[in-house]
């Protein structure tokens, strides 16, 4: 599992990374970045994020 540097990142940008993470698209996120992710991936992260 790749571990992420959290410190640098502001609180909206850790929120991201982790529901990333929750929904299991950290790997591909951090191959591809978050313009390699398609809309729907993006939707689902967000919206992972208005409920945390």
């Amino acid at each position: 599992m790749t571990r992420i540097d959290y410190k640098p990142m502001t609180r909206q940008e850790r929120l991201k990374y982790e529901a990333a993470a929750e929904l299991g698209l950290l790997e591909k996120l951090l191959e591809v970045g978050w313009s390699g992710l398609t809309a729907r991936e993006t939707g689902l992260v967000g919206a992972k994020v208005r409920l945390h």
